[in-house]
């Protein structure tokens, strides 16, 4: 499927560009926790500049009138004061809100400290809805350090404070050798990770089903091949079609492109909809349920820094891009900035 084609106009004038009514806020880098003023800016603006980072070449996306953003974060909190913006133009919005346990594991060395992530996570969902929420443990990592034991663990304390806040976990399991990059990174930082095999998937699926049985909340695996369904754990859409359709109550102009029948009313009190086509996202892997959206996030981005990441290449490539963004303003980019030349003077 193909976005309308637009004219934007731009500070440079007019150019063409594409309308999406789904954006993605991205799989690329966390726009939430570090471009939230660049994205309230672009959002005003009513357009974004896009790279595309095979083939360096520019894209605009029009913001004129999206129906959807799909949040993407493991720190939202500088995204909440300009979730208004998106209120008074009538854009539905929700976050995939990954919050892990490794604080002492040296694996997401720049993330706010656990606590802090779950105040966030309480405070977005009582403002926007716990369905708006999707709580994310992910990825699951093995290493010399943390065994399946541990995971299980660690699920469970995020998990006993997080799950009247939310209706859905997400997790998936690393796949450390297929990204070389990343194996470097973590084996320049002394960790010592671990492949899964079927036999502790297995194990880990079983325990979240355990510990699930006095949350009661929906549990689903990101594109994975594995087959959980023994543990009552679903293959996850994180662009997904059936909560957008929820969140914009069956917006009509997104019943035909998402592919359904429009709505039908069969008595006073009941309305179906009926699906006559899947809108699979084709450039996201074989096992990615999600649907078609448009990414607006741009990799090299991200001051997290996570050891997993395959998104970042290095920090000064980091700061190199994040300059190029405009986000001068975004006080949180300044201070990672500010921290990282530090650390380059320290170490000559």
């Amino acid at each position: 499927m193909k976005w309308p084609s637009v004219k934007i106009e731009t500070t440079d004038g007019m150019k063409s560009g594409i309308a999406p009514q789904i954006i993605s806020a991205s799989r690329a880098t966390d726009i939430p926790a570090f471009h939230a003023e660049w994205f309230a800016k672009r959002l005003d603006a009513g357009y974004v500049r896009w790279v595309n980072p095979f083939n360096q070449e520019s894209q605009y996306i029009s913001l004129m009138d999206p129906k959807v953003i799909v949040f993407w974060s493991k720190n939202p909190a500088p995204m909440i004061p300009h979730l208004a913006k998106l209120d008074k133009r009538n854009i539905s919005y929700y976050f995939q809100f990954t919050v892990n346990d490794y604080d002492k594991d040296d694996l997401e060395p720049r993330v706010p400290p656990l606590d802090e992530r779950i105040k966030t996570f309480k405070k977005l969902s009582k403002q926007i809805g716990k369905e708006k929420v999707i709580w994310r443990f992910d990825p699951l990592i093995l290493t010399e350090n943390i065994s399946v034991r541990h995971i299980l663990n660690k699920i469970k304390k995020v998990g006993e404070a997080l799950h009247p806040y939310t209706e859905k976990l997400v997790f998936s399991f690393a796949d450390i050798s297929s990204y070389a990059k990343v194996m470097r990174k973590l084996q320049s930082a002394g960790i010592n990770y671990k492949e899964f095999t079927n036999d502790e998937m297995n194990e880990i699926a079983k325990g979240i089903s355990q510990l699930n049985n006095s949350w009661s909340i929906k549990i689903a695996t990101c594109a994975e091949k594995i087959n959980l369904d023994e543990f009552g754990i679903e293959h996850n859409k994180c662009i997904d079609d059936d909560l957008i359709m929820r969140i914009t109550n069956n917006d009509n102009q997104l019943l035909g492109l998402l592919g359904r029948d429009t709505c039908r009313q069969t008595d006073m009190f009941t309305s179906t909809i009926s699906k006559k086509k899947t809108i699979k996202d084709k450039g996201q892997r074989l096992e990615c349920g999600c649907i078609i959206s448009k990414d607006i996030g741009q990799y090299n981005t991200c001051f997290h820094l996570c050891r997993y990441c395959y998104a970042n290449i290095s920090e000064k490539a980091v700061i190199k891009n994040c300059d190029s963004l405009d986000t001068s303003t975004d006080s949180i980019i300044r201070n990672r900035k500010e921290e990282a030349e530090q650390r380059e003077d320290e170490t000559g």
